[in-house]
């Protein structure tokens, strides 16, 4: 049959068409007053997407970029940090906190859960300068507790910094940044706003900016202080992805198109799409026998199933590629061969789900031995989705 390439990975995710034709009919010049307008409209968009009145900045870089900066902008050598790691990504934090010369405390969960508060608590002393977290480990599939462990932060004093990676979280999960206080939040272009990779954002409390003028990390292009000068003038500090912009204003105004005009109602609603496929792709990956990799703590951006024993998720992940060529993610690391990774954040819906979890059913039966009954999935699937729209009608009713 006819293939269409379909990625189902937690990032890049799907292109929205209209950020697509706004990146191929853009030619505009960055330090013009059109560009500034736009800049400066994305940037105010970009505080409603995030449920912000903090000031954002948005740089060229992937997200990684950013989460370097939230390390040398607030940190010293010496500092002593927190980071909670659970997964790869955690593990980026740690690193980049020692190689800025911070005094790394850790609190660990095993891969595919996340952390006891109590623990959290116990290594949250007044001399923790900053707190480092996922909101969604996205090698694993697992989310985290941002509200409990910004609880237990804010507790400690207006001293601790709390710094979330919510690249993949941004878009999936519900936040209330101002009111949990957390002082950076992340973000990344290639996910929940369904445009290519090459810009990351966040978001900066004034504990924060207060914080920069006495780090002393080395900085430059990172200098987070400097982009807020340029960005009070409309500008960035540096060359901007000017294309990138365009995409990104255009899925702004979709996001705001599907809050019927408001886009802190499209935010919700884009968080709510994720959260629904989400359910049905476990119930489908369940209904087969399968086991979730996350079971207690799963993520709206992906789900990660584990493979029974003597499965390599790896044959998947080809056999998804060579029959379908649909792409989904195989495990990381240690994790490789275990795990298979379908994302739902950004521009999936309904019939992406379906069809994935169709797809699967299809790969398990041509690739391994495991009992696959056709249909299964698909039907577990859309008994979630009946309840959804069910309790919709209800609630609106």
């Amino acid at each position: 049959m006819l293939r269409k390439n379909r990625l189902f990975t937690p990032g890049p995710t799907p292109i929205l068409p209209a950020a697509q034709t706004a990146m191929a009919s853009f030619a505009m010049h960055h330090r013009t007053a059109d560009f500034r307008a736009l800049y400066t409209r994305v940037l105010a968009d970009l505080k409603d997407f995030i449920g912000t009145q903090n000031d954002v900045l948005v740089l060229a870089s992937s997200g990684t970029g950013v989460m370097e900066g939230s390390v040398s902008n607030l940190t010293s050598p010496g500092d002593k940090v927190l980071v909670l790691t659970a997964g790869k990504f955690g593990e980026r934090w740690r690193d980049l906190a020692k190689a800025f010369g911070c005094a790394v405390e850790l609190v660990s969960a095993p891969d595919g859960q996340t952390f006891a508060l109590d623990e959290v608590q116990q290594k949250l002393t007044p001399d923790i300068r900053t707190v480092y977290v996922q909101s969604t480990e996205s090698s694993t599939g697992a989310r985290h507790d941002v509200k409990g462990i910004a609880q237990l932060v804010r507790e400690v004093g207006d001293n601790t910094l709390l710094v979330v990676d919510a690249i993949t979280g941004l878009g999936t999960t519900h936040f209330d940044v101002d009111a949990w206080g957390i002082d950076v939040i992340i973000g990344g272009s290639q996910k929940a706003l369904m445009i290519p990779p090459g810009l990351a954002y966040c978001a900066v409390s004034e504990r924060a900016w207060k914080r920069m003028e006495t780090a002393k990390s080395p900085r430059y292009y990172f200098d987070f202080r400097r982009e807020r000068k340029a960005a009070a003038k409309g500008e960035s500090a540096y060359t901007p992805a000017t294309s990138l912009f365009a995409a990104l204003g255009a899925s702004l105004d979709f996001i705001r198109e599907m809050g019927d005009g408001d886009l802190a109602a499209g935010r919700r609603a884009l968080v709510d799409n994720a959260e629904l496929a989400a359910e049905m792709t476990r119930a489908g990956a369940q209904s087969l026998g399968l086991k979730l990799f996350a079971p207690t703590a799963p993520a709206a951006a992906l789900t990660a199933i584990q493979m029974p024993s003597g499965i390599d998720s790896g044959d998947l992940v080809r056999q998804f590629r060579e029959t379908f060529a649909a792409v989904v993610a195989n495990g990381q690391g240690e994790m490789k061969g275990q795990l298979v990774r379908i994302a739902h954040l950004g521009y999936y819906d309904y019939l992406d789900t379906i069809g994935i979890l169709a797809a699967l059913e299809q790969v398990l039966a041509s690739v391994t031995r495991w009992p696959v009954e056709y249909g299964a999935a698909v039907r577990a699937a859309q008994e979630v989705y009946a309840r959804a729209v069910r309790s919709e009608v209800v609630t609106r009713s």
